[in-house]
């Protein structure tokens, strides 16, 4: 049996299909260029946040002045880069200046061609809501952004590692539902899955979710600059001082060791998992859909792992560890896809 293709729903989804999927691709884009204005230290180099008037980057001397005496008077300036000069400057505010442009660009790209296709009458009422419902969590998303940016513009210069891995969690929320709703036009649901199979790469889906927002608490605390050895933390499995915070909760989120040690266990649970996951698909006899869907998904968790090991050994180098941040992306579209391929029909 073969895979469908685009054309396999009804005439109009086509190119809804590829319009959403064309958003995701801005979604994936965003979530890279994030990463690197993270790993840059670019993030909080624009101190205001204007939607309309902050589409417009300085153009003369004056403006790169006064945007440059606005970042002087912020604790990063002053606790960590008070040599730095103008030209410094303007490296770092290019790249938050690009991820809030995108932002925006992305706005558009879904908006216009939303009232677009619901004016047409391309989509139904039902779709209509979804997707407007899917804008209104763009629009959250960007005042989110804001607030993270927001926590490292006061007495830390750090963002809130909490608003970070919220930031990143939306932005992945973002990105599923637009991709589920694309495949749904793409593949319409005519044919039944092994119900095993089905209920594990819902799981992995999760699983996976839960990994990226791990790995948002590593960087936004800096873990990644510790225990830079594998596979042993330090010399041990269980590095120590991982229950030193009070109360005990916060070293989930707040303590080095025990951040970097729960990354590094979900890594070590997804290894086993996505395996198992692929041997069930293919005993199950499952579509050639399902079987492409578990084979990406167990390539690009290999191609993770060999990055965040590199990304650790080397101790986080922007080129790697930024590949490492679009791994996840992929890691997530594959059990996702897988997730859908197996879905009940009719679901």
């Amino acid at each position: 049996m073969h895979a469908p293709s685009l054309a396999a729903g009804r005439p109009g989804d086509r190119g809804v299909a590829i319009w959403l999927l064309a958003c995701c691709a801005l979604v994936f884009a965003m979530v890279m260029i994030g990463g690197i204005t993270r790993l840059t230290h670019s993030g909080l180099s624009i101190v205001e946040w204007q939607p309309i008037i902050g589409t417009v980057p300085p153009l003369d001397d004056s403006s790169w002045q006064d945007a440059f005496r606005k970042y002087q008077q912020t604790p990063e300036f002053l606790q960590i880069n008070p040599g730095m000069e103008l030209a410094g400057f303007k490296r770092i505010f290019w790249w938050e200046y690009v991820h809030r442009l995108l932002g925006r660009l992305i706005g558009a790209a879904f908006l216009l061609p939303l009232l677009w296709f619901a004016i047409r009458g391309r989509i139904g009422r039902t779709l209509t809501w979804k997707l407007a419902a899917i804008f209104a969590l763009g629009a959250l998303q960007g005042a989110m952004g804001w607030a993270m940016v927001q926590s490292g513009l006061v007495d830390n210069p750090r963002v809130s590692q909490y608003r970070l891995a919220a930031h990143l969690g939306m932005a992945l929320l973002i990105y599923a539902t637009m991709l589920l709703i694309a495949l749904d036009l793409i593949f319409p649901r005519k044919e039944g899955a092994p119900a095993g199979p089905r209920r594990m790469a819902f799981a992995l889906a999760a699983l996976v979710f839960a990994q990226a927002l791990s790995g948002a608490l590593v960087a936004g605390i800096h873990a990644g600059f510790a225990y830079n050895t594998f596979p042993l933390m330090g010399g041990h499995v269980v590095p120590p001082g991982m229950f030193v915070l009070e109360p005990w909760y916060l070293n989930f989120f707040a303590n080095v060791a025990t951040v970097q040690f729960d990354h590094r266990l979900i890594a070590w649970l997804l290894a086993l998992l996505v395996p198992w996951f692929w041997v069930r698909v293919r005993r199950a006899r499952a579509s050639p859909r399902a079987r492409l869907a578990a084979d990406l998904l167990l390539a690009a968790l290999v191609l993770q792992i060999a990055l965040g090991i590199s990304t650790l050994l080397l101790t986080v180098p922007v080129p790697l560890a930024a590949a490492h941040q679009a791994g996840a992306l992929l890691v997530f579209t594959a059990a996702l896809f897988a997730a859908h391929t197996l879905r009940r029909p009719g679901a």
